[in-house]
C-alpha cells in the first residue's frame, strides 16, 4: 500500500515513491513498454511521474504524453512534472536554454504540446542559471502559475543560498515562492539533504522529490562484477557515467556496495529495496523517484515502502559503519 506525504509547503499529496523517465523513455523503451510501466506504477498507488525537456531531447515527454493519453486516466488523479534549463535540442542556441523569462515560458509551452496536456503540475528549474537574475526566474514562474500553465514551481540542484534568495525575492515582491527542490540523495550523496538544506526545511517546509536513490544504478548491485551489456553506461552520451564508475572513487563505492548487499541479505530484502527505504527514512524526503526499464525492476523497488519498517536502529548503524 503506497503512503503519501505533503509536498513541502503545499497541500498537495504526493506518493512516497514516484516514477521518472530519465534515460529510459526514448532511449531504452517505446510507447508500448512505457504504458505498461506507467500502469504498473499507477496501479501500485504512484501518482507522480517526473520528466524534463532535456530527457532524450524532448522525446521522453512525447512518449510519456502519448502513453498517458493511451491509458486515459482522469487528469486530476496524477501529477506530472517537467524541468527547464538544458533545452530540448541536442545543440541548443543561447535563447533555447537557461532560465531567462523567454526560455522558461517558451519551454513550458513546448512541454505542454509534447505532453498533450493543458497544464504541468510541477515545473522545476533544472539547474541554477548564473547568467540570469533569480528575480527574473521567480517572476517568470509566477507568470506561468497565474496563467494556469503550471501549479507549483521548484528548483533542482540549487544551493541553499540560491533557494533562500528565491524565497526572499518572492516574499519582497509578493510572488509565489518555490515549493520543492529536486536534489540527488542516496547512501553515497548526502551533504545537501542532511546538512545544507536543514535551515530551509525548518523555516520554509521545502518539499523534495529526490533523484538517483540507487546512485545511477551502483546501489542496485548490478555493477559489482563489471558493466552489463544492457547498462545505460553503454548508451551514447553516457560515457561520463562509465568513467565515473571506473574511477578510483567508483571502485571504492563498488566495494562498499558489496558490503551493503550482505546487510540487505541478512535482513531479508534486496539491496535496491534497502537503499530506497533508507532514503524514505528521512522525513524531509517527500518522494523518491524510481527509474526502471523493466516491470520486474519496478515491482522489486516498490517493495521499499514496506521495507522501511525493517530498517531498525541496529541496521542503520551497520549501514553507517560501512559508509564511514
Amino acid at each position: 500500500m503506497m503512503n503519501y506525504r505533503n509536498l513541502g509547503n503545499s497541500g498537495l499529496k504526493i506518493s512516497e515513491l514516484s516514477f521518472g523517465s530519465w534515460v529510459t523513455f526514448g532511449n531504452q523503451i517505446d510507447i508500448s513498454e512505457a504504458s505498461k510501466i506507467l500502469k504498473t506504477a499507477y496501479d501500485a498507488g504512484i501518482n507522480f511521474f517526473d520528466n524534463a525537456e532535456a530527457y532524450a531531447a524532448g522525446k521522453s515527454e512525447e512518449i510519456m504524453g502519448k502513453a498517458l493519453k493511451k491509458l486515459s486516466w482522469d487528469r486530476d488523479s496524477y501529477i506530472i512534472s517537467s524541468k527547464v534549463f538544458f533545452g530540448s535540442k541536442n545543440n541548443p542556441l543561447p535563447t533555447q536554454k537557461g532560465l531567462s523569462r523567454k526560455h522558461i515560458i517558451e519551454a513550458c509551452n513546448q512541454a505542454l504540446q509534447r505532453f498533450q496536456t493543458d497544464y504541468i503540475d510541477l515545473y522545476f528549474c533544472h539547474r541554477p542559471d548564473p547568467e540570469t537574475p533569480i528575480e527574473e526566474t521567480v517572476r517568470a514562474m509566477n507568470t506561468l502559475i497565474e496563467q494556469g500553465k503550471i501549479f507549483y514551481w521548484g528548483t533542482s540542484e540549487w544551493s541553499a543560498y540560491q533557494i533562500l534568495q528565491a524565497f526572499k525575492i518572492a516574499e519582497k515582491l509578493n510572488l509565489i515562492p518555490p515549493t520543492m527542490e529536486q536534489p540527488q540523495y542516496n547512501l553515497f550523496c548526502r551533504e545537501r539533504m542532511e546538512k545544507e538544506y536543514l535551515p530551509i526545511f525548518k523555516e520554509y517546509k521545502l518539499g523534495t522529490t529526490i533523484w538517483s536513490p540507487l546512485a545511477s544504478g551502483i546501489l542496485s548491485g548490478k555493477y559489482n562484477n563489471g558493466i552489463p551489456k544492457d547498462s545505460r553506461m553503454n548508451l551514447p552520451g553516457y560515457e561520463w557515467l562509465k568513467e565515473r564508475l571506473l574511477s578510483e572513487e567508483g571502485k571504492i563505492k563498488i566495494e562498499k556496495t558489496k558490503k551493503l548487499a550482505k546487510i540487505a541479505e541478512k535482513i531479508g530484502i534486496s539491496l535496491p529495496c534497502m537503499a530506497i527505504a533508507w532514503c524514505l527514512k528521512n522525513q524531509n524526503v517527500s518522494t523518491v523517484i524510481l527509474g526502471a526499464s523493466k516491470i520486474s525492476q519496478l515491482k522489486e523497488n516498490l517493495k521499499a515502502v514496506e521495507a522501511v519498517k525493517i530498517l531498525d536502529d541496529d541496521t542503520i548503524e551497520e549501514i553507517e559503519n560501512v559508509l564511514k
